[in-house]
């Protein structure tokens, strides 16, 4: 029986072809990221896709068969170009229709006669669903399987992740430490490459930076054993000294 620590991971699908023409900026990647990794979650991919039924059932078959956990923003508004929810239903070959939950809630947040056609669109939800809160403007979103569907309005978004965190089973939370010194990365490759090698179960990525007219480069080290980073940290610092780096350990 193995005693490696659980690995847990995620994928985040983004939709909407606002995003991919660059009048809406992304922030709900970074957001889903920094929450999964607090929860020992792996978020291993992100993918943007538009608003194209063929390209977003391919795209929710394909990630959640492969991830543990499948997160999507965006396209679960009341307008033509929300297609989302349908996506997601024949996604998993099932119906689709109006929840009675879902409307209840609308119809208790909307005064009498203001819920029209397009508003209790929103109450749409997949066949065997269950909803996903929002505390903010109220349409839920919903998860069937391992996947869950939220809106792409930053703070609705991160209202409904909130809701269902206590849902998600992480594994092995991973640590991470990161030392940056003025050594180019030409210089250290080499040493950090032998240092990868004998550390196979760590990450560790170099990413150069431009600093009071200096190149430099910092050195980010993740992994879920702590003794093993530390040793591979202390190895990145000698190697950094020796280059007259002058090596220093950032919080971030």
């Amino acid at each position: 029986m193995s005693d490696a620590p659980k690995i847990v991971t995620a994928g985040m699908l983004v939709i909407g072809n606002e995003i991919l023409s660059g009048r809406t900026r992304d922030t709900n990647t970074n957001f889903i990221a920094a929450r999964l990794t607090e929860l020992g979650i792996r978020l291993r991919e992100a993918r943007a896709v538009p608003d194209d039924e063929a390209v977003i059932v391919a795209a929710v078959r394909e990630m959640s068969g492969r991830f543990d956990y499948v997160f999507t923003s965006g396209g679960i508004g009341p307008t033509h170009d929300d297609i989302t929810a349908d996506c997601i239903a024949k996604a998993f070959n099932v119906g689709i229709d109006v929840h009675p939950e879902a409307r209840g809630r609308l119809e208790r947040h909307y005064p009498a006669g203001h819920l029209n056609e397009a508003r209790l669109r929103m109450a749409r939800i997949p066949d065997g669903a269950s909803l996903v809160d929002n505390p903010v403007s109220i349409a839920p979103g919903f998860r069937i399987g391992n996947v869950f569907v939220m809106a792409g309005v930053p703070n609705i978004m991160q209202a409904m992740f909130d809701s269902i965190r206590h849902e998600l089973v992480g594994g092995a939370k991973l640590h991470s430490r990161t030392l940056t010194s003025f050594a180019l990365e030409g210089q250290i490759a080499s040493g950090l490459s032998a240092i990868q090698n004998r550390h196979a179960e760590l990450e560790i990525g170099s990413y150069p930076f431009m600093r009071q007219g200096r190149a430099g480069a910092s050195v980010v080290l993740r992994g879920t054993d702590l003794t093993r980073l530390a040793e591979a940290t202390e190895q990145v610092r000698a190697l950094m000294e020796q280059l007259g780096g002058e090596p220093r350990e950032v919080n971030v």
